[in-house]
């Protein structure tokens, strides 16, 4: 049987973890990797999370199953983080949420849910967004159509012709948003822009997908839901996607959420059961240990506050290195302005060179990076940033682009062909020969 199934082509991030770990030379830079690190270039266990977790092993009595729709006071505790604890969607009883296996979880089961309730329902995705949102949402069943997002020649978001492309969209149709810190470009929208795509969602009758990965991590855990929570106050139905792996640092504990504001209490109702019921189907159960560890740290004041603090401090971090690495550059006279890159947030830029800029970092400088250009901000540290700066500068003097359509195609290129390999990948593993 086994023998019918077919090579896949290798994973664009895994096949650079792979050339970083061969490389003999111990001064290597890292900057593929999406974790979060600190100065140490390690994954740290935040303080409170340990507290949590020792607690926990104390009072824990019984490893049974939870519930279906996961630990309730879990869920109870990322209502509030996302949507603020008097928001009129919580007061009317308009939410529903169930605890899923990370993000990518709740991205599975809220496609599916949306598949479910209009088959063959149209989502839009932002280009370029994360490469997994194209399988996770395809394979859910629903249809999938893009909509343009970064404007790689200056560097921030492309709002008018994002708004040109889904005023053309049909009521009931799907636009998947990033909440904050966008993957990959890190350029996000103004509270100006959201509210003008609120107002297009009500006039068009379009549901917003908010895919929240990062709260916390741009300006604040209440500023960064700042477009979930204007659009649940406004739109009869917002589906929100929110992960803890990057905010509380529990990524191999796979805690996510998905929660869906529904246009009546009686509708979430509905929602609730089909969602534990479409989670059922796929997965059964979810995990216990992490959100175990959230929600004691949602409800204990004074552990919910050192996270908050600890929290503060990674957001502080990642804002310094952006502003950091920017004058460095700056400082070198690069032919390139990277200033934007101070702009942006959360872990991720592209740093707008192209494609053969970027193997030359890597073969002459031992720097790794995707080929997009896309780099973690969060492996940047005080101990590397001179290296990479001037490696960059070398870059540019040695090697400088024609002009800057030269990095505009390049850089557009390199990530659409590592959108359409990450995809092909996943729907050959699934048995989608045919995409």
């Amino acid at each position: 049987m086994f023998e019918t199934l077919k090579p896949l082509p290798p994973d664009a991030i895994l096949g650079i973890m792979t050339l970083f770990r061969a490389d003999p030379n111990p001064g290597k830079i890292d900057l593929s990797v999406g974790v979060y690190q600190d100065e140490q270039g390690r994954t740290p266990v935040l303080a409170s999370v340990k507290t949590a977790e020792k607690a926990i092993l104390e009072a824990q009595d019984t490893k049974t199953y939870v519930a279906i729709a996961g630990n309730p006071g879990f869920n109870a505790g990322v209502q509030e983080l996302l949507y603020g604890r008097n928001h009129p969607a919580l007061t009317a009883g308009r939410v529903a949420t169930v605890q899923t296996p990370g993000g990518s979880g709740g991205l599975s089961v809220a496609g599916h849910l949306l598949a479910r309730s209009k088959p063959g329902a149209r989502v839009y995705v932002s280009d370029p967004s994360w490469p997994n949102h194209i399988p996770l949402l395809k394979m859910s069943g629903l249809e999938l159509d893009t909509y343009p997002y970064y404007d790689y020649a200056r560097h921030r978001v492309d709002f008018d012709a994002m708004i040109g492309k889904l005023d053309k969209a049909n009521a009931g149709e799907i636009v998947l948003l990033h909440g904050c810190c966008h993957n990959p470009c890190g350029a996000d929208l103004s509270h100006e822009q959201w509210e003008a795509l609120t107002q297009l969602c009500e006039k068009r009758g379009l549901v917003p997908f908010i895919d929240l990965a990062y709260q916390g991590l741009s300006e604040g855990l209440d500023e960064d839901a700042y477009g979930a929570r204007l659009m649940a106050s406004r739109l009869p139905e917002v589906v929100v996607v929110s992960s803890c792996s990057k905010n509380l640092g529990l990524y191999r504990e796979r805690v996510g959420a998905a929660s869906f504001v529904s246009a009546s209490a009686e509708a979430a109702k509905l929602v609730a059961a089909n969602a534990a019921n479409v989670a059922r189907g796929i997965y059964s159960m979810p995990p216990d240990h992490g959100a175990a560890i959230v929600s004691h740290i949602l409800h204990d004041p004074k552990l919910r506050e050192q996270w908050v603090g600890e929290l503060k401090d990674m957001r502080n971090r990642l804002n310094g290195l952006r502003k950091l690495l920017v004058d460095k550059l700056t400082a070198r006279k690069t032919p390139l302005d990277f200033s934007f890159i101070a702009h942006e947030r959360g872990m991720f830029s592209f740093l707008g060179i192209t494609k053969e800029q970027v193997i030359r970092l890597r073969e002459q400088f031992h720097i790794y990076m995707v080929e997009s250009s896309r780099v973690n901000i969060a492996g940047i540290n005080h101990g590397n940033v001179d290296t990479i700066a001037d490696a960059i500068a070398q870059r540019g003097a040695d090697d400088s682009p024609a002009d800057l359509q030269e990095v505009i195609d390049s850089l557009t290129l390199g990530y659409k062909l590592e959108q359409q390999m990450d995809a092909f990948r996943m729907f050959k593993a699934v048995g989608f020969t045919d995409q």
